[in-house]
């Protein structure tokens, strides 16, 4: 904890599950006096999720234990994805008369509302955070004219931050090679609520879970918990285990999407879909019951920057397979120790750690411990206190180039 306490306002554009609890952990600390905006109640209310393809509302509580408020969207097209999607000019007075000793911003650059606290900020002389949890500069569509022009871009927009932070240390290397100086990055993992996923998992009938997929205990269960969209590649896990051919193991979708019945119609035809198992969307208080039922979790994906599924799963006791493309979580998933790495696409190597693990009982069980106890320096309390050091940092920089003194 610093020897002051800073007064925070945190714009995001709508609750996360996943930030809930962070923001409930800050409010009870004595260095931090925040007040949380919401661009829109997406999440906290009914909504249609266009990835997974069905009614979203999470089941967890997302406006609790913290001070909130929506601030009116005024956009003519409410929604995500576009620009004037988020258009909060409530914003302004927000920031202008708040008395705020850094802003925070959790909406993403391309919203409106965005560039309406940003401009606030600076004219308050407000030290502005804002950052990503991206671990490269590749574009999920492969597009090569993004490629070319978002170093350019991006390192304009970052530049505009007193303040950076990251989501692992492959995204601090990603503003280095942008031009942003290191003093101004700051690695806040990107985490979940430990305690919660802890005590759920603990409480679980594992063997029951299992039964509902026609697997007993000695059967070994592979995981895939995502939407099943291309970039996720779902179809790599499927694959691999028909060529693994492991004995009497079974693989468990949890997610929707788009590619559902090509995998369901792929699985017969690979003689395997009485050992494949499609559960749909599963909301939050359902996952803990999964992760801790299955041995090993699996994420294929050709794009994904830092997926909090690889924590839930850790925290759950199952060890994590991941492609080489998702480099945010290399920080947790040690090979060998807390999981392994393939080369993305590459199946015939997803189907060599299948046949090596998943029959090995006694090695699944000690990664799945040695996963738990990694998640320990992984938690709410570490993303706190290297937020409030970023913060800490930003203020006296500020204050420095201004010629005050700070308290």
């Amino acid at each position: 904890m610093t020897e002051r306490r800073y007064r925070v306002l945190f714009v995001g554009s709508h609750p996360v599950q996943y930030a809930a609890p962070v923001f409930r952990e800050m409010a009870r600390r004595g260095d931090l006096d925040i007040q949380v905006a919401y661009c829109s109640l997406q999440g906290a209310e009914p909504g249609v999720d266009a990835g997974f393809g069905v009614e979203v509302a999470w089941d967890v509580p997302l406006l609790e234990g913290y001070p909130w408020l929506q601030v009116p969207n005024r956009s003519p097209w409410p929604g995500s994805g576009r620009f004037f999607g988020l258009f909060n000019p409530g914003l302004w007075k927000l920031v202008c008369r708040g008395a705020y000793d850094a802003m925070e911003m959790y909406t993403g650059y391309r919203c409106a509302s965005f560039w309406i606290v940003a401009e606030a900020a600076k004219a308050r002389d407000t030290p502005l955070l804002f950052g990503t949890d991206a671990s490269s500069l590749r574009s999920r569509d492969g597009n090569r004219w993004k490629s070319r022009v978002k170093p350019h871009l991006l390192s304009r927009i970052f530049r505009l931050a007193d303040h950076v932070f990251v989501a692992s240390v492959a995204g601090k290397e990603t503003m280095l090679g942008l031009g942003i100086p290191e003093e101004r990055i700051a690695v806040i993992p990107l985490v979940v609520d430990n305690e919660w996923w802890s005590c759920q998992a603990a409480r679980v009938d594992r063997g029951a879970v299992r039964r509902q997929w026609g697997a007993q205990e000695g059967n070994p269960v592979a995981l895939f918990c995502a939407k099943l969209q291309p970039w996720k590649r779902p179809q790599d896990v499927l694959r691999a285990f028909a060529t693994a051919s492991v004995p009497e193991a079974h693989l468990v979708y949890a997610g929707e999407g788009p590619l559902r019945a090509g995998l369901e119609i792929e699985a017969r035809s690979l003689g395997v879909a009485e050992r494949v198992h499609f559960l749909g969307f599963l909301n939050q208080s359902q996952m803990p019951a999964v992760y801790r039922a299955s041995d090993l979790f699996v994420l294929p994906s050709e794009y994904d920057p830092c997926p909090a599924v690889v924590c839930e799963a850790m925290l759950c006791g199952a060890p994590v397979v991941l492609s080489d493309q998702i480099r945010g979580r290399f920080d947790l998933v040690q090979p060998g120790k807390t999981g392994f790495t393939y080369p993305c696409g590459d199946v015939d190597a997803l189907a060599g750690i299948f046949r090596e693990i998943l029959p090995a009982r006694e090695r699944l069980r000690e990664m799945g411990e040695a996963a738990r106890k990694r998640m320990e320096t992984c938690s709410p309390r570490e993303n706190i206190d290297s937020l409030v050091c970023a913060v800490d940092l930003a203020t006296r920089t500020t204050a420095a180039s201004n010629g005050r003194r700070t308290a």
